[in-house]
């Protein structure tokens, strides 16, 4: 599974859910409020900016934001709610794209990064926001931790949602460090609606040694974008990068 056959037209539809689920406001206000105030007055760019569930707010809020993805599908959906003048976009990988200018921000949101199926492009990445970054600049990342707590001796799969008409299963290959998310929908009748996508999972503390070695030092650590404090129990974590100020 390619990422850009994962991100077709179709999905690109189903991803937009206005005022529920990671369109929240509940969810979506705390992120962009903490957006806004990382980027201190400058610029933003996004890797990953999929249909602007996250530029397109935080554009309103007056910060400059420009974008990178791969997936036309979803730059067609960001493309109904913004025009090019206000979140330019680069058509590429967030590995190694290179938009125009600098920037006092980059960030990848909701597991994104992860979505890079080897170590080496993820640090790729890493670079690759240095790149882009004036000094002093900071990368902010939005990552699951791996639950392999959860994962008995001989079993490959866990299930880590299940509510009505909908399942989440994923599969590991704990050896590569990949993991499948298999989502089910389904409703009365027999039919139900399978969509999947491959990942790499990241330890906290390969995230930062991989900032490490693109020039970065861990700034902060939470479990949320509210700043909820990061524990061993906490499922995901906003952590956040900064380069050396210049001299």
């Amino acid at each position: 599974m390619r990422q850009d056959e994962i991100w077709d037209a179709d999905a690109a539809r189903r991803y937009d859910t206005p005022g529920e689920g990671m369109f929240a406001p509940e969810t979506l206000g705390p992120t962009v409020d903490r957006l806004a105030e990382l980027a201190e007055g400058g610029a933003a760019l996004e890797f990953a900016v999929g249909t602007g569930r996250v530029a397109v707010p935080l554009a309103e809020r007056g910060v400059p934001v420009s974008g990178i993805e791969l997936s036309r599908p979803m730059v067609s959906r960001l493309r109904t709610k913004a025009d090019e003048a206000t979140i330019p976009v680069v058509m590429g990988d967030m590995a190694t794209a290179v938009v125009p200018g600098t920037f006092q921000l980059v960030y990848l949101v909701y597991n994104t990064i992860s979505n890079l199926l080897t170590q080496e492009e993820q640090v790729d990445c890493f670079r690759n926001a240095a790149r882009h970054l004036v000094p002093g600049g900071r990368f902010v990342i939005e990552l699951w931790v791996p639950e392999l707590r959860r994962l008995p001796p001989g079993r490959t799969a866990t299930v880590w949602l299940a509510e009505p008409g909908y399942i989440g299963l994923d599969t590991y290959d704990v050896l590569r460090q990949h993991v499948v998310s298999h989502h089910f929908h389904f409703d009365d009748t027999r039919r139900a609606r399978l969509g999947r996508s491959p990942h790499r999972y990241i330890w906290p503390g390969e995230l930062d040694l991989m900032g490490r070695l693109a020039g970065f030092e861990l700034e902060s650590r939470h479990a949320d974008w509210s700043g909820a404090e990061f524990t061993a129990e906490s499922r995901s974590h906003v952590s956040v990068y900064r380069l050396p100020s210049a001299p």
